[in-house]
């Protein structure tokens, strides 16, 4: 899959005309695009930029091959002088973004492309799908980890996954969002995760009794023995056959876990650990899975559901609720006719839809106590400085403001991506470890409030005096 996309082919077919039309009326000038994306999903208050290293190796390989530009000129849509000049295509730009692993909001630049105006509109596409994708698994998982108040959350995911791309980068961008484990033994090889798993109910089917396949599951596997106990009845068979062997095991000197996969997990998880306990097998432990969401993982929480960790598929690897990241990618600044860069905006009928103009850095504001307290979008030539108060907008244009006077900044936006190479270089599974821990350490200085899943407080993004006198000037101007 990642040698198919890597061909310069995985875009838009459009991103493709309008190549050759910029191609051809010598527009092949210095631009600059944002990705950014619009709002929220699952109503989350935050929401974490996962896929950029996964983009940076793909995009390093972009290129069109021999048998893609037979395709192309089959089409007869494309001239053969440019077909020639796709030949050599490879992005050659620059590349500005946020750390991987961040804490994200709508309307901010989360990356920025610097290039001409063909390369930076055909990797488009390319762009879009690696950081939507990841980006909305990553979230999920984020929310599903804090749901279980930062507990073992094991991704389960590879069988309900979009095709095995999709598996993998649903694994990565799990762990970077907080998962402990995957059952990818593939994503676990690339990436480094460590791999888990427990048993299906066919190992169980396939003797003549229930006790059997513990008994055989435990003979092989001392030291990792976690039965699945609702096969049959949970708590009449599948319990008092893990008390049975599991003593056993306790006998040597090795612990063991029982899995609940079905029925009411809150009665039954209560109803194992008395069982357990009543044995004296304190130690044992309790995981669950069955179709689990954020919620379901909080009310069980709220409720002191004895449970160790937390096996979820489905919800996490698909997005659940929510199918897409709403991520886009908006032209900001070009060249004109006078060989200078200016700012570009699109001003739609949807005040949502109109972008924000010009060369963009972000800004995130701390207060005294190292917590942040806003994104400010600023142009490029600006700094935002610390101990000095300042009058922030709304990034819609409207009449709503704030001043704040931060005891530290951060530029979130650096280069990382120069001449169409990566500054820096390290393997797929550093570059998933220094993501996780940005993930993990950066959503400790948000408030409590924004991380709520149900009806979070609205984190402020907000611009700059200058922005705002640049997008009104433009608006006004039309």
């Amino acid at each position: 899959m990642k040698k198919l996309q890597s061909s310069a082919l995985f875009t838009d077919f459009y991103e493709l005309t309008m190549a050759q039309g910029f191609w051809k009326q010598n527009k092949d000038s210095a631009a600059v695009f944002d990705m950014f994306f619009r709002r929220q999903p699952f109503g989350s208050g935050f929401s974490i930029f996962a896929g950029l290293d996964s983009l940076f190796e793909l995009l390093e390989k972009f290129r069109f091959s021999t048998d893609d530009l037979d395709y192309l000129q089959s089409l007869n849509i494309f001239e053969e002088a440019f077909i020639k000049y796709l030949s050599d295509f490879k992005f050659s730009g620059e590349i500005y973004a946020m750390e991987e692993g961040s804490v994200i909001f709508p309307e901010e630049p989360v990356l920025r492309v610097h290039g001409n105006i063909v390369e930076s509109q055909i990797i488009e596409g390319l762009v879009l799908n690696q950081i939507n994708f990841q980006s909305l698994v990553a979230t999920k998982a984020a929310r599903v980890w804090l749901a279980s108040k930062k507990g073992t959350i094991m991704e389960f995911g590879l069988r309900r996954a979009q095709g095995t791309d999709g598996a993998l980068s649903a694994s990565r961008a799990s762990y970077i969002g907080g998962t402990s484990s995957t059952s990818n033994v593939l994503a676990g090889k690339i990436y480094g995760i460590p791999v888990s798993g427990t048993m299906a109910h066919s190992w169980v089917m396939s003797f003549d009794s229930e006790l059997e396949a513990f008994q055989k599951y435990a003979d092989v596997y001392p030291e990792n023995s976690v039965f699945l106990i609702d096969t049959y009845n949970t708590l009449n068979s599948g319990i008092e056959n893990a008390i049975i062997v599991g003593k056993k095991l306790t006998e040597k000197g090795y612990n063991f876990g029982v899995r609940l996969d079905s029925g009411d997990i809150h009665y039954l998880s209560t109803e194992v650990r008395k069982r357990l306990d009543e044995e004296n097998l304190n130690k044992a432990f309790i995981t669950v899975s069955n179709e689990l969401t954020e919620e379901i993982v909080e009310a069980l929480v709220n409720q002191n559901a004895p449970i160790d960790s937390w096996g979820v598929g489905t919800h996490m690897v698909t997005g659940g609720s929510e199918s897409s990241f709403s991520g886009v990618y908006k032209l900001a600044a070009r060249k004109n006719q006078n060989n200078v860069m200016s700012a570009t905006m699109k001003i739609s009928d949807n005040i949502k839809k109109t972008t924000n103009p010009g060369i963009k850095n972000v800004w995130r504001l701390f207060d005294d106590k190292g917590m942040a307290s806003g994104d400010i979008l600023a142009l490029e030539h600006e700094v935002i400085s610390p101990n000095k108060e300042s009058c922030f907008h709304h990034p819609s244009g409207d009449f709503r403001h704030f001043s704040f006077k931060p005891a530290a900044v951060k530029q979130m936006l650096t280069l990382q991506m120069k001449g169409g190479k990566r500054l820096q270089r390290s393997s797929p599974k550093e570059e998933l470890k220094k993501a996780r821990a940005v993930a993990s350490s950066q959503l400790e200085y948000f408030d409590a409030s924004y991380k709520r899943i149900l009806n979070p407080h609205i984190y402020k993004v907000s611009i700059t005096d200058e922005l705002k006198s640049l997008k009104m000037s433009l608006i006004q101007n039309q």
